[in-house]
């Protein structure tokens, strides 16, 4: 192949791709990425990395500690998924985005190699060997790594980190991980690895026995970050940061942490980043507190993160965000709550393989619907979407393209209102 479209149609269209297909794209053994892992000569070896899983937040979690590896000097991968406007997204070093020229090498690399091995990766399992090869290649101190889904069979989970971390757990994916938290919990637990110290975000009932059998199993040491750290609110500031004292025992020990991520829901993602650092800091790691400081209050310039809370308008307050499962849409709609409007149109489009029935719930009656739906097979068909959610007394029409969705609300809001846009990572990509 000559050119990066042509790389890209190769590997969207050729490769089984769970975010544009769903489950018929995940794999249920870690045999492929061993054999490309192989076939490379085990690039990850050449790199320190932390590892990030969890149901929401990790995102946002792999893009905080990256971004305070960099002002401490540490030349930083970070691969997360998925992307949304650009492929290139998913494989950062120092917040740049990996060169056209190099995904368009590495994948002729890999089918000239696989002429005789003839593997069949998915478009995931490729792509992380992609990541691991690139860091190697420029030479990165050390990689952070968003699992992709789950955690146990998850194409990232061949690397042993310096520290592993689980945000949270919640019900997504179940077909795939479980019906209950506890099963859910035993896939992320998958991540933790022999005696490496693993950080957990948030103390749930149900999932904190698994995640403390599994550690005394593996002898990893074990710390729940919201035990050790609190954060009770956040402030907005006419800067467009927001502001976090932070506590451990009663005791300010972040005075004013600025923010430059919005949300009030990123309180609970500080607080895993924040215990990461120490443990690095504990290993030797040079991380001072003017690095936690400058890292935290730069996280979109040094990594180029979006779609969390990101403010696209005002007069009328536009916003989007990725939540897209229950815990996150949770969030979000009490950040919607937090927030003055005088009416709410909400532009909403799911996949198919979510559980609407879990979620539209959780989402505002008050508000006037545009079901949509992303240019993906993978969507949900938005008349079906209308008619599920009008039996939670959730009302709107239905448009066949997000673009139609979002130009009509712009249309019927006024400037005191507030236009959200979300339900699927797919719906906010192609507005942004």
């Amino acid at each position: 192949m000559n050119n990066y479209q042509e790389t890209l149609d190769y590997l969207y269209q050729q490769l089984p791709m769970f975010q544009r297909t769903g489950p018929a794209a995940y794999k249920n053994t870690l045999d492929n990425t061993l054999a490309l892992d192989k076939m490379y000569d085990h690039p990850h070896r050449s790199f320190k990395t932390i590892h990030i899983a969890g149901t929401n937040g990790k995102g946002s979690v792999s893009h905080l500690l990256a971004s305070v590896l960099q002002e401490a000097g540490y030349k930083t991968g970070l691969y997360t998924s998925p992307h949304l406007k650009d492929f290139r997204e998913r494989i950062r070093v120092n917040g740049q985005m990996i060169p056209e020229q190099d995904v368009v090498h590495f994948v002729n690399s890999f089918r000239k190699k696989n002429e005789t091995e003839k593997l069949e990766p998915s478009f995931f399992e490729l792509t992380v060997t992609m990541a691991f090869q690139y860091f190697r290649n420029e030479k990165v101190d050390v990689a952070v790594v968003e699992v992709g889904l789950g955690g146990r069979l998850d194409s990232t989970n061949i690397i042993l980190p310096e520290v592993s971390v689980i945000t949270n757990i919640s019900m997504d994916h179940t077909a795939l991980l479980g019906n209950t938290l506890a099963k859910i919990a035993a896939e992320k637990a998958g991540i933790i690895k022999k005696e490496i110290p693993v950080v957990i975000g948030e103390t749930q009932d149900e999932s904190a026995p698994v995640f403390l059998r599994k550690a005394k199993g593996t002898g990893s040491p074990l710390f729940f970050a919201d035990q050790e750290f609190s954060c009770p609110y956040s402030m907005l500031l006419p800067e467009g940061k927001q502001v976090f004292h932070v506590n451990r025992k009663g005791k300010n020990v972040y005075p004013e942490l600025k923010l430059d991520l919005l949300g009030g829901y990123q309180r609970r993602n500080i607080l895993p980043v924040l215990k990461v650092i120490e443990l690095l800091q504990q290993k030797q790691w040079e991380i001072r507190t003017e690095n936690i400081y400058r890292g935290f209050s730069q996280v979109v310039k040094n990594t180029g993160l979006q779609g969390r809370w990101q403010i696209l308008g005002n007069n009328p307050l536009i916003v989007c965000d990725t939540g897209h499962n229950e815990g996150g849409l949770t969030q979000v709609v009490e950040q919607i709550r937090n927030t003055a409007w005088k009416k709410l149109h909400i532009v909403f489009g799911m996949v198919s393989d979510k559980d609407t029935d879990h979620i539209l719930p959780l989402l505002p009656k008050e508000a006037i619907y545009y079901f949509t739906r992303a240019a993906i097979p993978r969507a949900l068909d938005e008349t079906e979407l209308q008619a599920r959610a009008e039996k939670f007394g959730l009302k709107g029409k239905t448009f066949k393209t997000v673009s139609d969705a979002f130009k009509t609300a712009k249309n019927n809001a006024n400037e005191h209102d507030m236009i959200f846009i979300g339900g699927s990572t797919f719906v906010v990509a192609e507005i942004l």
